[in-house]
């Protein structure tokens, strides 16, 4: 992935409003569902409740794919990723306090209007991208790029 690629990767996930996630349940049969989330770098975190279907899905099989839109008015606007990654439910302290910040910082407001918020019936969810086409129509209509995702360094 070049720093350009990685720059407009970035950007995307900044400006998107939500995600979808497919992942793959017992039948064999795809399940996408529309989720809110953050990102630090590359990694993308969502939070779903613990006896969700995701959350089944994930823990018999962690692939999943991944869809984010930025926002665009015109077709020669769109900017999206297609990714293809692993998921896997946060549970080091650590991770965990930096994703809640990250949820703060951009749902701050949503967050306050809950009565309450019972994260004993969550699961936070790491998604970790391995393959990332790079749709950006700005250089011409259906231009993607496909891209191979350096683990991160740790």
């Amino acid at each position: 992935m070049t720093e350009d690629q990685k720059k407009l990767a970035l950007e995307i996930l900044e400006t998107a409003l939500d995600i979808t996630v497919s992942t793959n349940r017992p039948d064999g049969w795809p399940q996408a569902t529309t989720v809110s989330f953050v990102s630090d770098g590359l990694d993308i975190y969502f939070g779903t409740w613990s006896h969700s279907q995701k959350v089944a899905n994930i823990e018999r099989d962690g692939r999943v794919s991944v869809t984010v839109n930025a926002p665009y008015k015109a077709w020669n606007e769109i900017r999206s990723l297609s990714l293809a990654g692993e998921a896997a439910f946060v549970t080091d302290a650590n991770e965990m306090l930096r994703v809640g910040q990250l949820m703060m910082k951009r749902f701050g407001q949503e967050l306050a209007k809950q009565a309450t918020f019972d994260m004993t019936q969550t699961q936070v969810v790491r998604i970790r991208p391995k393959i990332i086409s790079i749709l950006d129509y700005a250089k011409g209509f259906g231009h993607t790029e496909l891209v191979t995702v350096e683990p991160p360094k740790r």
